[in-house]
């Protein structure tokens, strides 16, 4: 049973949390153990409560996953996991991970509890109302970001904020695309709000959430280098091509409808995400002040 829990919180989601630990790399204090130490420590409240509102979702969704090829094997779906544990493993995750939110840092525990009310919202029918979703999906990244931030007590880019927002926007985006062409004439059986979307809307959105992270991300990198950071301005190119990559990958080889996935399985996109990172660091940690 433990194990079935374990399956239901979907722990290769968990890579989501990381955006936590971005205040920490960009405000310069990686290196210093007790801001590293408490920035984890927030991390790891996001992976319980992540884990918690992702059993609550699979129990609302339960009948509809049924006839899902893909989310009709997940525990609650399948009937490998009952009701009452699956519930009770909820209420222990999001109730455990809100008082260790709060201990670490109160506004923090009120950045989480605002994740959690949200993300609940969105299980229990907000994710039935169309551009709600995808505007809820990447609002719970917003707050990642922003915990991150918080938990450190320090200060990020409204920049970076803004690009953090519009990235998340642009993989929902992209979900639901792929969602509705993958499912077809069975997408609103899936999830009713894919009936009120479009490919041809979606792709429209697709392309302007495209040129916004750009260009949010351009003012950012631009910014702190004028802030004393030289080289963050490299790291747009590693940008620019993990989107680019990321958009073949949903207009070409049909991918897309689950980003975590690619995140693991794609190589190139990948190497951009680590060249990103090390260029990042070399200009935040090796250039001078």
């Amino acid at each position: 049973m433990l194990y079935q829990i374990l399956l239901s919180t979907r722990p290769r989601q968990w890579v989501k949390n990381l955006f936590v630990l971005a205040a920490l790399i960009f405000s310069r204090h990686l290196l210093d153990w007790q801001y590293a130490a408490v920035a984890v420590g927030g991390t790891l409240c996001f992976c319980v409560l992540s884990g918690g509102v992702y059993l609550v979702n699979d129990i609302a969704d339960r009948h509809r996953d049924r006839g899902h090829a893909t989310k009709g094997t997940r525990p609650i779906a399948a009937g490998a996991l009952g009701l009452g544990p699956a519930s009770a493993a909820a209420a222990v995750l999001m109730g455990g991970g809100l008082v260790a939110a709060f201990a670490l840092h109160p506004v923090f525990g009120g950045v989480a509890l605002a994740y959690s009310a949200l993300n609940l919202a969105y299980s229990l029918g907000l994710k039935q109302l169309v551009l709600v979703d995808i505007l809820m999906v990447a609002a719970g990244f917003l707050l990642r970001a922003v915990g991150g931030a918080v938990v450190i007590d320090v200060v990020i880019s409204t920049w970076f904020v803004l690009c953090s927002f519009t990235l998340a926007l642009f993989l929902a985006a992209a979900k639901r695309r792929q969602e509705l062409v993958k499912l077809d004439a069975e997408a609103g059986s899936h999830r009713p709000a894919l009936e009120q979307y479009g490919v041809a809307y979606l792709d429209q959105v697709i392309s302007i959430l495209t040129s916004a992270t750009l260009v949010c991300y351009a003012l950012y990198a631009m910014g702190v280098g004028e802030g004393g950071s030289q080289g963050m301005q490299w790291t747009i190119p590693f940008v620019l091509y993990g989107m680019l990559r990321y958009l073949y990958l949903v207009y070409r080889r049909d991918a897309g409808d689950s980003p975590t996935a690619l995140i693991w399985t794609d190589r190139p996109l990948q190497g951009a995400v680590v060249l990103w990172l090390a260029t990042s660091v070399a200009a935040l940690y090796l250039s001078a002040p």
